[in-house]
């Protein structure tokens, strides 16, 4: 399957999931507003979402998808791949669930130490702890289903594993719409539905591996060779990603310590910042660390160069404009998406600006998704935790530095000030292995995608002046407003980029061809 073909059906039903996510939270902000029940429901979500993505989709991923695929493609088959499963999920379900029963034991201790700005509101802290508690099993079942998507993705076959998340966006909004009170009751209902949408993912990855020839069986927990050699890979990985999960509790411990909101603001901020982070990033780093793998095991390294090249030239081609249209319009999209009913005109101004901020870090979100496979595909994953700590001490250093001059605002600078931070040290050391380096082609590339991004820039702000009585109006008219900017930037960037080779022209005009033929 091509890269750009992979990076469609990821990127695409990844898409069709944060539709729903955007219908979600455009719901649960007007429901729930920027109060005290949306921080401790935001809390909640988040703290299971954290160590999910400790154990499950990037350190899982990155030590489970390589070492299948070794199995998948050598002597032993489909057989010998099967029965690696299986013996990593005989230990990984044990492990998970009693890391779950303790978690659920000592709550109020954990939630105390990471929203410490809770604890002197009793009432918050203890539902804070009450709804954690609900969503806590969301990460063993969201766990297994990334082991689920590792065996699916080194198939390559995405779709059900870039499908799945659309499910919990679903169950939650079921939440909603039974449960619109706002509140503590509906924060209750949105909890129930985050681990009813494990339970759907859960199933539906499940079902699709075993319609791929996947059925596992149940296995007595055994620490084989194969075994060994996964947590080899994936401690290390786990410990990068620890890091970085470390990182975003501290950046909740401040956030809690904010005024009443806050939570909100960074929520809202970032479900629009995730959008292209996880249809264009997320999609090109599933996508290539199968086939960067595969080049690898057969001794062809720069064949996994090329790969990771173009992955690069893709991502910077949609993304810089996804990050420069989102600083334009950030102040009018979040009014059009999340303003009304108990979110005020200033609550959507203070996510405006945040978002502002926090999508300047968007390119180095993307990059690092697109660079790290080539250290997991060489069953490298220390370097990047030494890259993450280092990460993780400048992000402390920055939030003390950041927080109490701006605020908010702040957090948000250290945010994408780290996330570059992280990007350029990574390149930097693959560069300086031989494994990949951006060649003078792609660099001119890259500098014409930002200059037709300037170019959208200006036509982007001009036309945001001449709409400002639309983005003052109903709701219907805010839409309209970003829709015409959305549309207008979308053509204004892919006409100039077109025009002036800030793509692989020659590609498009042979892919148009081959379906004109068709």
């Amino acid at each position: 399957m091509s890269l750009i073909k992979s990076m469609g059906t990821i990127g695409g039903l990844t898409m069709v999931s944060r539709v729903f996510g955007f219908a979600r939270e455009m719901m649960m902000s007007r429901i729930m507003g920027a109060s005290g029940a949306a921080d401790a429901f935001l809390v909640a979500f988040r703290l299971p979402n954290t160590f999910r993505r400790l154990f499950g989709e990037g350190a899982f991923s990155a030590g489970f998808v390589p070492l299948f695929s070794q199995r998948y493609h050598g002597p032993g088959g489909m057989e010998e791949a099967r029965k690696f499963s299986e013996e990593v999920l005989a230990v990984f379900l044990p492990t998970l669930f009693l890391f779950t029963l303790v978690f659920e034991l000592a709550m109020p201790l954990f939630v105390g130490a990471i929203a410490s700005g809770f604890v002197d509101e009793p009432a918050k802290f203890e539902l804070t702890v009450f709804l954690t508690r609900i969503t806590m099993p969301y990460l063993l079942l969201i766990s297994l289903v990334s082991l689920f998507s590792g065996v699916l993705n080194s198939l390559t076959k995405f779709a059900a594993a870039a499908f799945a998340p659309a499910l919990l966006n679903v169950a939650m909004l079921i939440a909603l719409i039974i449960v619109p009170t706002g509140g503590a009751a509906s924060a209750t209902a949105l909890s129930m539905g985050v681990t009813a949408g494990g339970f759907l993912q859960l199933a539906l990855m499940w079902n699709s591996a075993r319609k791929a020839g996947v059925s596992l069986k149940w296995r007595k927990p055994v620490i084989t060779p194969g075994v060994k050699q996964f947590f080899v890979v994936v401690i290390p990985a786990t410990l990068g990603a620890g890091v970085y999960q470390i990182s975003q509790l501290i950046d909740t411990f401040f956030a809690t310590r904010l005024p009443e909101g806050s939570m909100s603001y960074i929520n809202y901020s970032d479900r629009l910042n995730q959008l292209p982070l996880s249809v264009i990033g997320t999609a090109l780093g599933t996508a290539i660390l199968p086939q960067i793998s595969r080049f690898i095991s057969k001794g062809e390294p720069d064949e996994a160069a090329k790969v990771q090249g173009q992955a690069v030239e893709l991502s910077m081609l949609l993304c810089l404009p996804a990050a420069l249209a989102l600083a334009v319009v950030a102040g009018p999209l979040v009014s059009a998406l999340f303003q009304g009913g108990k979110f005020t005109a200033e609550d959507a101004m203070i996510t405006g600006n945040t978002l502002a901020i926090i999508v300047s870090g968007l390119p180095a979100y993307v990059l690092v998704k697109v660079i790290t496979p080539g250290f997991y595909a060489r069953k490298d994953t220390k370097t990047p935790v030494k890259t993450a700590v280092i990460v993780l001490v400048a992000n402390v250093v920055l939030n003390f530095l950041l927080i109490p001059p701006f605020g908010i605002y702040g957090l948000a600078i250290a945010i994408s000030a780290c996330s570059w931070l992280n990007a350029v040290m990574l390149y930097v050391i693959l560069r300086h292995r031989g494994h990949f380096r951006i060649e003078n082609w792609l660099w001119s590339r890259i500098a014409r995608q930002i200059a037709a991004g300037l170019v959208m820039v200006v036509a982007l702000y001009g036309l945001r002046v001449l709409l400002t009585d639309w983005f003052a109006g109903s709701v219907i008219e805010r839409l309209a407003g970003v829709t015409a900017l959305v549309g207008t930037g979308g053509v204004v960037y892919f006409a100039v980029a077109f025009a002036i080779g800030a793509m692989d022209r020659d590609g498009i005009m042979l892919l148009l061809r081959r379906k004109k033929a068709g």
